[in-house]
């Protein structure tokens, strides 16, 4: 089995396994995704939404962001850690998205990555979820299974493991594909301990079985 045939076949199961694909983010306006994706670097998705709960409801529109004083805003992201640079950001961010864009985020990979604090983890996931466009969204969990699957070798490389997953993964899947791999990256395939006896993918993976 080729790498290609296998990562077909791994887009297959997975899609069986997690029909419902999608962003363990909440939000309901462009920005709020950018925003929340922003808030989840070295912080939990479930922690993440339940800052944005209120931090959405006290800042309901990207001016109130841009207007913020800055020591509000770091007081309703505290608890997501580095509030101080996140809280910059986000209010950079805002005003950044005013100014230049007309308040509308942006669909270009180029100009996403203009925004304060954006990288491409966050532009990839705003391509793929607000725009439809293909997106390899290289997070923990991606590169983890990247690598046990045999799609890279060896590496932590966000940069490297989207290019190689780019060659292999249909364009159309390439979203969803990845919100599949954070759920099993959180229910079976974990970092420590993995479930392999329970595996929808035990019979392709190469490093089946694991510990």
């Amino acid at each position: 089995m080729t790498k290609k045939e296998r990562a077909l076949e791994v887009v297959y199961q997975l899609k069986n396994e997690y029909p419902n694909a999608e962003c363990a983010l909440k939000y309901t306006h462009d920005y709020e995704l950018l925003f929340a994706t922003r808030l989840s670097a070295q912080c939990t998705d479930v922690r993440v939404n339940i800052v944005t709960k209120d931090l959405f409801v006290d800042f309901p529109t990207l001016e109130s962001f841009a207007d913020a004083p800055i020591e509000k805003l770091e007081e309703g992201i505290k608890t997501c850690g580095l509030f101080r640079t996140k809280a910059k950001d986000l209010k950079a961010c805002a005003q950044m998205l005013l100014s230049e864009y007309d308040g509308k985020v942006p669909d270009k990979m180029e100009e996403l990555l203009k925004l304060p604090g954006i990288g491409r983890k966050t532009a990839n996931l705003i391509l793929g979820d607000i725009y439809g466009k293909p997106a390899i969204v290289a997070d923990t969990h991606c590169i983890r299974l990247s690598n046990r699957l045999g799609f890279v070798k060896d590496t932590k490389d966000p940069v490297k493991v989207e290019n190689e997953l780019k060659k292999i993964i249909p364009p159309e899947e390439s979203s969803d594909f990845c919100h599949r791999l954070v759920l099993h990256g959180r229910e079976v395939c974990s970092a420590r301990s993995p479930k392999c006896d329970k595996c929808c993918l035990a019979a392709v993976c190469p490093s089946y079985p694991l510990g």
